[in-house]
């Protein structure tokens, strides 16, 4: 379906089904160069038991328009806003990496937008390599494609993209999908995690879900981020990476039906 926020078109996946204001919102927010796509097997199941749901692309990401949003802090603030463009008072966020940064940051600036949170693929901080930053910033091609490489293959865990559906290669997908995104994002959206230096300041039940096979937001510092919110629960799957939505999509949806 088609939002508008803030003068820009927004799509968002819904799942198969509408929206229907009588069942809560569920927010799915993707991590950096990405789009909606990465949570099709998790925004389905939600919205076929129960939940009214939204696997937005962010601005400038996927099928929405504007420019991508160049810190957390402001994705946050976005967020908020769709929350209310899409007719809701309150959703369930659940994000990956820079979305579970956003949706983060989302509960601690509007608290009352925010029912529960689901935070994937998270540490504490989120500091990106500085070859890593200059690579995806560049103009030159063969740079901008060892940015990708890196990402996608610094994400999968030690199955190395092995895929739970026979005839999918994981890797070879995720390559494909971040080389859809306008040149630019990427680095936008790297430099934002970078920079995020918030703090937690939670009040609304929050389940971190976290690979034990991580190498890029490993589960350590993820577990010392959850040990700063109060109350929090943490999950962490043992055969898993980074990109654990598409690595343990059975394990992340039963995460998400049980905190969402």
């Amino acid at each position: 379906m088609e939002l508008t926020v803030d003068g820009h078109k927004v799509f968002a996946a819904t799942g198969g089904r509408d929206l229907d204001p009588a069942l809560p919102l569920v927010v799915l927010i993707h991590g950096a160069g990405m789009d909606h796509s990465v949570w099709s097997l998790q925004a389905r199941y939600l919205a076929h038991h129960g939940r009214s749901v939204l696997a937005v692309d962010l601005p400038g990401h996927g099928r929405s328009g504007g420019a991508a949003l160049g810190s957390i802090e402001e994705l946050a603030d976005w967020t908020a806003r769709l929350v209310e463009a899409a007719g809701f008072e309150q959703a369930g966020l659940a994000g990956h990496s820079m979305g579970a940064l956003a949706a983060l940051e989302t509960a601690n600036r509007h608290p009352g937008r925010v029912r529960a949170l689901a935070l994937l693929g998270v540490a504490e901080r989120m500091p990106v390599h500085p070859d890593l930053l200059a690579a995806a910033a560049s103009e030159d091609d063969r740079a901008y494609a060892g940015a990708i490489a890196m990402v996608i293959g610094w994400g999968f865990g030690t199955l190395r993209g092995g895929s739970a559906a026979p005839g999918l290669w994981q890797v070879g997908t995720g390559i494909q999908l971040m080389r859809r995104a306008p040149r630019g994002v990427l680095a936008t959206d790297l430099a934002a995690c970078d920079a995020w230096r918030g703090a937690p300041d939670v009040r609304c039940p929050t389940t971190l879900v976290l690979g034990a096979g991580d190498r890029m937001t490993p589960a350590r510092s993820g577990k010392a981020l959850a040990a700063r919110i109060a109350g929090s629960k943490t999950v962490v799957l043992q055969g898993s990476g980074h990109m654990m939505m598409v690595e343990e999509p059975d394990a992340v949806t039963d995460a998400l039906r049980a905190s969402l």
